[in-house]
């Protein structure tokens, strides 16, 4: 079922279906909750599964100029508090595992473990910054529609983009569907980031990284050796993966999911 709270005055939009632990699903940029939509089937088989439109993305509201990932992470703390979930695990996906790292250093009480679904926890370098200003700009020229067809197939492995080409064109429908201030208000909010390196390295929170072994957006093997994980962190790499493992390789990507959350305590 689709649902809405308000937030800030204005809507934020998100599903809910299965029950037993709660489960957040954060899309990632150029995306909307419905990108879960078979992936959540999946987990609500076992779980409680909420996805979220982050604010400018699907049904839910722009706000303004910038949405920074804290404004985002607050934004799905009032809708966990307006559903009264407590200790969720969130699971983001790319700019989503961003939402997550942020919610855990402002609520880190708040939830008993996040997932890094092809996501890390660096700031954006001076070449992703230079990348999503030519972005702006082209949203801004009204040329959405050159940008967006690239970076979605660019988010699957290539020796994926035929067998999966009917999730190929509908990532890119969802694409097209997010209005240009919504994109252009999270390319600015990555770019404000901050590193939250120390998130991940402290352990705090349980955390399970995904990350996929043909990532055109993230190298698998040079990330590894950037972040120093805890005891209680477990990486899973999806070997037949690009940026997109929870559609690439839904059943690997499910058990693995599910074994990280059956293994925090109640």
């Amino acid at each position: 079922m689709k649902y809405y709270i308000i937030y800030n005055g204005g809507k934020i939009h998100y599903s809910d279906t299965g029950s037993g632990r709660a489960v957040v699903l954060l899309h990632g940029y150029l995306e909307s909750s419905d990108i879960w939509r078979d992936f959540a089937g999946l987990l609500s088989e076992r779980y409680r599964v909420i996805s979220v439109d982050l604010p400018g993305h699907g049904r839910s509201n722009v706000y303004g100029d910038i949405h920074t990932m804290e404004f985002m992470a607050t934004g799905i703390r009032q809708l966990l508090l307006s559903l009264d979930i407590k200790n969720p695990v969130l699971v983001g996906h790319s700019m989503g595992g961003y939402v997550a790292l942020a919610f855990a250093e402002l609520y880190h009480n708040e939830i008993s473990g996040y997932c890094l679904f092809h996501s890390h926890p660096f700031a954006d370098t001076p070449e992703t910054r230079g990348k999503r200003e030519r972005e702006i700009n082209f949203v801004r020229m009204g040329k959405k529609y050159l940008m967006y067809p690239t970076n979605i197939s660019m988010m699957y492995a290539s020796s994926n983009l035929e067998k999966l080409k009917e999730a190929v064109e509908r990532s890119k429908t969802i694409a097209s569907s997010i209005s240009d201030e919504g994109i252009i208000a999270v390319l600015k909010g990555m770019m404000a980031r901050p590193s939250r390196l120390h998130i991940m390295e402290e352990g705090l929170i349980p955390c399970l990284w995904i990350l996929g072994r043909h990532d055109n957006y993230i190298n698998c093997d040079a990330i590894q050796s950037k972040v120093r994980l805890p005891a209680n962190a477990r990486l899973v790499i999806l070997e037949n993966s690009g940026h997109l493992g929870f559609i690439e390789e839904p059943q690997l990507s499910a058990t693995a999911l599910t074994q990280f959350i059956d293994g925090l305590p109640a």
